[in-house]
């Protein structure tokens, strides 16, 4: 467990919350942004000496009725509350063999490939590090962009991507919106498994290779991907905007569906059913090719 983490997660947090927001008067000038340490312990009940171990990293043995009232009294939201959370139970002590298995390759069962490959919307299975580990054809189709380098190879990582390839920004108008809610998104995995080392290799790619990563990383926020829209410009198909829906599967840790549709009439809808069409002819394309490839 990182304490630097916690510190700099609820020290974020203070600063966030102004006085006025927590009822309390403010009088003459004040030195830091936000609200100040004996104001958060007062609002959660706790004393200042206790709080500030807290703030310091120190989350070991902390009570869930403690957690409760800090999230409390810095106006956590249900994704920041969770995050805290997080954070505490990583301060505990972690079996060997749970991080063995956490960073441990997860099997994908057959019978989540089949559900895959039936779907007609795109779909595709990632995995707690946002590495896409199997892919229907609608789905590769839609993420052409992402397996352009080689477009047989699984895993392929969407954070890479979206923050070390030159075409990510065109693929995604709203690039700067994805990508900070993407970094969001991969500090909460990194609070729900600090163990992972590969992970945390990822992270560390990502912020000596990326400026805006590193910036957005250092702003402390968190994210759930679990619904709502992303617009692309698809190379061949044009603008979609398309709903996503984020499916856990709990029968297996850490193993996420994302799938993609778009209301029937609209633009977006035909443009999903152009995207089959072009995924076929790619497909169909593909195949005569690798049949006339000499043996």
């Amino acid at each position: 467990m990182n304490n630097s983490e916690v510190r700099a997660f609820l020290t974020s947090r203070r600063a966030k919350v102004t006085p006025e927001q927590a009822g309390i008067p403010a009088y003459g000038s004040r030195r830091v942004a936000g609200l100040r340490r004996g104001e958060v312990a007062a609002l959660a009940g706790v004393s200042v000496e206790y709080y500030t171990r807290l703030e310091r990293g120190n989350l070991a043995g902390v009570s869930d009725s403690v957690l409760n009232a800090v999230a409390r009294a810095l106006r956590l939201d249900e994704t920041e509350t969770e995050h805290l959370y997080h954070l505490a139970r990583a301060a505990g002590p972690t079996p060997a063999r749970a991080r063995v298995r956490r960073d441990s390759a997860p099997e994908i069962r057959p019978s989540v490939r089949r559900m895959l490959d039936s779907m007609t919307a795109p779909a595709f299975l990632r995995n707690h590090r946002f590495d896409i580990l199997a892919v229907n054809p609608l789905g590769r189709a839609l993420y052409a962009p992402v397996f352009a380098a080689n477009p047989a190879a699984l895993p392929v990582n969407s954070m890479r991507f979206t923050f070390l390839n030159p075409h990510a920004q065109a693929f995604y108008p709203d690039w700067a919106q994805i990508a900070r809610s993407a970094v969001a998104a991969l500090r909460m995995a990194a609070a729900q498994h600090p163990d992972d080392q590969h992970l945390m290799n990822l992270i560390g790619e990502l912020s000596m290779r990326s400026e805006p990563f590193r910036g957005w990383w250092a702003a402390q926020d968190v994210y759930v991907h679990r619904h709502g829209s992303k617009r692309f410009r698809h190379p061949a198909i044009g603008e979609l905007d398309l709903d996503f829906e984020a499916l856990a599967l709990t029968g297996d840790r850490a193993l996420t569906v994302v799938t993609y549709s778009a209301e029937p009439g609209t633009p977006s809808g035909d443009g999903l059913e152009l995207l089959a069409t072009w995924a076929a002819t790619q497909q169909s394309t593909a195949t005569v090719q690798r049949r006339g490839s000499p043996r």
